[in-house]
């Protein structure tokens, strides 16, 4: 029986529902769980969540409770309704907001988020089952975050460390892949499955031996071969878990699907392969080779989608990645571009009406060589005179320091 009880009745041993309130306002990456540690119990009641539900058939009931605590509300059992039904969102939750003002926010959902797959992978590693529905509320936040603004959670995700790679990788993928079904017109249920799918794609690296999933250098045949396993043996742990929905199985075992038919474990080809798996390979590609791995340096935004336009028709589904670069840029923030003034300016906000004229932080002179006060310019602005002339690459500059430029606040 579901009970509503307040956070002062609750003690060791209880099974945890639900908890009222935001997932980012409490401390526990899972909503539904037993409670066995003191430093839980602990936790939970210095979180400020004020109420929360718990199942007495699969834990302790309150028969015991303080005294002066409120009594125990019964609670109506869960209705027929799919797991993964939306609840309806508030217009905060989901009103457009500005690169400025979301970054805040997208920031610390980063971070929840990371350490939230970095739990749920562990479990997996050590062979626990998966139950799909204690991800939603992080599909939730993410999706929450990129209909108010996709660049600035999208962005964040991209700066990623060799040692958080893979834990942030899913993070990322979960984001771009929300992203990208918002740009192809899905409905709510299809967008939450696709983020669903991004988060879990990559689960099948935690059956995968340490250090060669970490290897620094390049992997050997034998290596290799173990690594191409990831997709089956991802599959067979999502299969293995509960309300794992068809569409993120899918995704797990065939994102590295290609359209030509070389990709693999099946090697799948064209219309063979799903929606949302050929949404996944763009999705896994593009973070992939943006971010810095153990044994590879980030490619630049801009640099990446222009190496992946030549890709499509052999990799990828063309009609996906055009919708793709509507959805992060043809110039995505953190791109290196060159103004017809002569100006070098890292790109700081998408302009979706113009892809071309992105908002921009000017922050060298090449007539000079040198750099120069920082000015934003939002190059769509009638009053703006200059233009991109060209991407740039970084390296070839020399510039180390691009991402301390977008992220700074306002701006001249």
């Amino acid at each position: 029986m579901l009970k509503k009880i307040s956070v002062q009745q609750v003690r060791i041993g209880m099974f945890v529902q639900s908890l009222e309130g935001s997932w980012l306002a409490h401390p526990f990456w899972k909503t539904k769980f037993l409670l066995q540690e003191p430093a839980d119990l602990d936790a939970l009641l210095s979180s400020g969540v004020p109420m929360l539900v718990i199942d007495t058939e699969r834990g302790l009931d309150v028969s015991d409770a303080r005294p002066t605590a409120p009594p125990e509300q019964q609670v109506s059992p869960p209705t027929a309704e799919p797991a993964a039904a939306a609840k309806p969102k508030s217009e905060d939750q989901r009103a457009p907001t500005s690169m400025a003002a979301e970054m805040a926010r997208a920031n610390i959902l980063v971070n929840r988020s990371r350490e939230a797959v970095t739990s749920m992978f562990g479990e997996a590693r050590l062979g626990k089952a998966l139950d799909a529905d204690q991800c939603l509320p992080i599909v939730e936040e993410i999706s929450n975050s990129v209909s108010r603004n996709p660049s600035a959670l999208i962005s964040l995700a991209r700066l990623k460390t060799k040692d958080n790679y893979t834990y942030m990788h899913s993070v990322a993928v979960c984001a771009l892949m929300v992203s990208l079904a918002k740009q192809l017109g899905l409905s709510d249920e299809q967008t939450r499955e696709a983020g669903l799918a991004g988060l879990l794609h990559d689960i099948g690296k935690m059956a995968m031996p340490m250090d060669v999933l970490n290897k620094p250098g390049k992997l050997t045949d034998a290596e290799f071969n173990v690594i191409r396993s990831h997709p089956v043996r991802g599959y067979q742990m999502l299969k293995e878990g509960a309300s794992v929905p068809t569409g993120a199985l899918d995704v797990c075992l065939h994102h590295h699907e290609k359209m030509d038919g070389t990709g693999y474990p099946k090697k799948l080809k064209g219309e063979q392969i799903s929606l949302l798996a050929r949404m996944g390979a763009v999705c896994d590609v593009y973070d992939a080779i943006t971010s810095t791995r153990p044994y590879k340096s980030a490619w630049d935004p801009a640099g990446s989608i222009q190496r992946m336009a030549q890709w499509a028709g052999d990799h990828f589904d063309p009609v996906v990645f055009k919708a793709f670069v509507k959805s992060v840029g043809i110039y995505p923030v953190g791109s290196l571009v060159k103004l017809e003034s002569g100006r070098l300016a890292v790109v700081s906000e998408l302009n979706a009406a113009s892809l071309a004229a992105p908002v921009v932080r000017v922050f060298y002179s090449t007539r000079s060589s040198m750099p120069i006060p920082v000015l934003t310019l939002d190059l769509s602005h009638p009053s703006t005179r200059d233009k991109v002339l060209s991407r740039e690459t970084p390296s070839d500059w020399g510039f180390s320091y691009l991402d301390d430029i977008w992220q700074q606040p306002g701006g001249a």
